[in-house]
């Protein structure tokens, strides 16, 4: 069965990290990797900064080949990172290994990396090849899934995630409506048309996937 585990490593224990020695109190979020041509690209949102040409706030990293800034809203900045691939880290052990990275959060303290393997011998594979790495990775979460969240999650991007989490617990969709998709889009810092754009292929996502699950093949 589909599993989900949850690790950490310090936070200059990954190459991006090297951001912290100059903006330690940023936040970067995983937005998506891309593999292109044995190329592994990972799209980073940075928060927390005003700095303006936020690329030269990271240092040179052996593990990074370049980094490329796609677009900019406020104080958050979407990084293009383009991965070296024979640099032994988390994300070509990930690779390497046949594993899913479904979350990844970095601050000046640590990094926090969801992954999603097809069993726990998957994941153990994965932990196993860390620790001859020498990567030193903290196992804090292992659970298996059912089959209706492993499609669910799978289809949820993190930022359709938030929406959809910050409307249900601020009771967007209770009636009457306890709080405007306004006032959520303040505090998500985003345009009221992007919150409903999040929360409509959110909404999207999971009636399909649940529904799928649900209803029984065709006879």
């Amino acid at each position: 069965m589909a599993t989900e585990a949850t690790f950490t490593v310090p936070s200059d224990q990954f190459p991006l990290g090297t951001v912290f020695n100059q903006l330690p109190g940023v936040k970067i979020e995983l937005e998506r990797v891309v593999h292109s041509g044995g190329v592994i690209i990972p799209y980073f949102w940075v928060r927390g900064t005003a700095v303006e040409d936020i690329e030269s706030a990271f240092e040179t990293h052996p593990g990074v080949k370049n980094i490329k800034l796609v677009d900019s809203v406020a104080d958050e900045y979407l990084l293009r990172v383009e991965w070296v691939t024979d640099y032994d880290d988390v994300l070509t052990t990930l690779t390497e290994t046949n594993i899913v990275l479904t979350e990844a959060v970095g601050t000046n303290q640590q990094w926090t990396f969801k992954i999603r393997g097809e069993n726990r011998s998957s994941i153990s594979e994965f932990q196993t090849r860390c620790r001859e790495l020498g990567i030193p990775i903290t196992l804090t979460e292992l659970h298996a899934l059912t089959t209706i969240e492993t499609a669910t999650e799978a289809a949820l991007t993190e930022t359709q995630q938030e929406a959809l989490v910050l409307a249900y617990d601020r009771g967007y969709f209770e009636s009457p409506r306890e709080v405007t998709m306004e006032e959520l889009g303040q505090e998500l810092g985003i345009t009221q048309q992007a919150v409903a754009s999040r929360l409509r292929r959110g909404i999207n996502h999971i009636l399909g996937n649940t529904l799928s699950a649900l209803t029984p093949p065709p006879r």
